[in-house]
């Protein structure tokens, strides 16, 4: 065996390759677990504010929604954090939940210079989307932590969510965007995103009032995203993909497309699809979400071909940008690793895992509030590492 000299010192040819690699600083191969610990940190550390625990979107003056404190709630129960969950729905407590028991939706630095809620931008309406998750992170805290009062908070807010956000459209109940919808009678505005059946279900367990029918909720949230599937709206035709928004007559339940910002794209908003239909698959068994997720093919086929997904998708799944987004892959990681697992790795790999850097235990650039979420979420979900924390044995499929 050779040997090389270092300082006077013979040092074999397996020593010697060793030094090499410590000196090349090789990057580090986290663990899966570790690197989802790793990134939780490093969003406390950057979006919750020391102090008084609320999360802040940096990249938008600094404001809180409620969706932001739905998704530091939801990490945190996933996390094992009963301190920040705690601190995180303490703040949410005492400064978004109305008197009705929804939250406000928008809280920052109002025009006189104060902070509170932002009601000259619509801050004290409700986003039926964060009153959902926070209700379900309450419930899986509680299953997790033992913690009676998370229960007893949970209560008030899902009985709050049916009676304000959950309206009849054509015989059956259906979530709509916020507590305002409840007024039109004609038509209703529709988040598909908003849609949550793996959540419903567990309303269904412990919500004392047998009027509220979640499980027919399920059904016809099922039945909405299935019809609207086949819609073509404001397009020639529909690829599958689901829309940001869609107006649905109350008697009829036919859809339209809105107007204004608000489109039938596949972006921002409808992103978060996939991956809510993967949880009810996965927890549930839901086959009515796997056949959803098959129909997402436009995801693979764009992936394949151009090697990337942009940030936004016409209705007939035409590109709408020429950019890509982080949040992006981390909604369809639901579709890749329900229905194209063969793609899933590289998904993983090549456009969530670049963003962490093992040896500095940091992101490798800088990430916004929703991107950081969304990156996040996907990746938790490709790993297997969100529990359903509701399930027992005995109600387990």
């Amino acid at each position: 065996m050779g040997a090389a000299v270092a300082g006077g010192v013979h040092l074999s040819d397996d020593v010697q390759r060793a030094a090499a690699v410590v000196a090349a600083d090789e990057p580090m191969i986290a663990s899966e677990k570790t690197v989802l610990a790793d990134l939780w940190q490093v969003y406390k550390d950057t979006y919750v504010e020391p102090g008084t625990n609320r999360t802040m979107d940096l990249q938008n003056g600094s404001i809180t929604t409620s969706e932001g404190q739905s998704y530091t709630m939801l990490r945190a129960v996933w996390m094992d954090d009963q301190q920040t969950f705690a601190d995180s729905w303490q703040w949410t407590k005492d400064n978004l939940q109305r008197d009705d028991s929804l939250l406000a939706w928008r809280f920052g630095q109002r025009p006189d210079g104060s902070w509170g809620i932002q009601d000259e931008l619509g801050g004290s309406n409700s986003a039926s989307d964060a009153d959902v998750d926070v209700a379900f992170a309450l419930l899986m805290a509680y299953s997790r932590w033992k913690q009676d009062d998370y229960l007893y908070d949970a209560l008030p807010l899902i009985d709050a969510v049916w009676e304000e956000s959950v309206v009849e459209v054509d015989g059956a109940p259906l979530l709509v965007a916020n507590d305002l919808e409840q007024r039109n009678r004609t038509q209703v505005l529709v988040n598909p995103s908003y849609l949550a059946p793996y959540a419903y279900r567990v309303f269904a367990r412990v919500d004392p009032d047998p009027e509220h029918d979640w499980a027919g909720l399920v059904d016809s949230s099922y039945a909405l995203l299935q019809e609207l599937n086949r819609q073509p709206l404001d397009a020639d035709r529909s690829s599958g993909l689901p829309a940001d928004w869609v107006l649905v007559d109350r008697r009829t339940g036919e859809f339209s497309a809105p107007s204004g910002d608000l489109t039938t794209r596949f972006s921002y908003d409808a992103l978060r699809l996939p991956w809510r239909l993967a949880l009810d698959h996965a927890w549930y068994g839901e086959e009515r979400a796997r056949q959803l997720l098959e129909r997402q093919v436009p995801l693979a086929q764009a992936y394949t071909e151009q090697d990337r997904l942009v940030a936004a998708y016409h209705r007939d799944g035409t590109p709408a940008v020429d950019y890509e987004a982080p949040a992006m892959y981390g909604g369809a990681m639901g579709y890749f690793d329900t229905v194209r697992p063969d793609l899933a790795e590289q998904v993983y790999t090549d456009e969530l895992l670049r963003f962490y850097d093992p040896d500095s235990k940091d992101l490798t650039e800088e990430l916004g509030y929703y991107d950081s979420n969304w990156v996040w979420f996907g990746m938790a979900l490709h790993l297997d590492e969100l529990p359903n924390l509701n399930v027992t044995e005995e109600q387990a499929p």
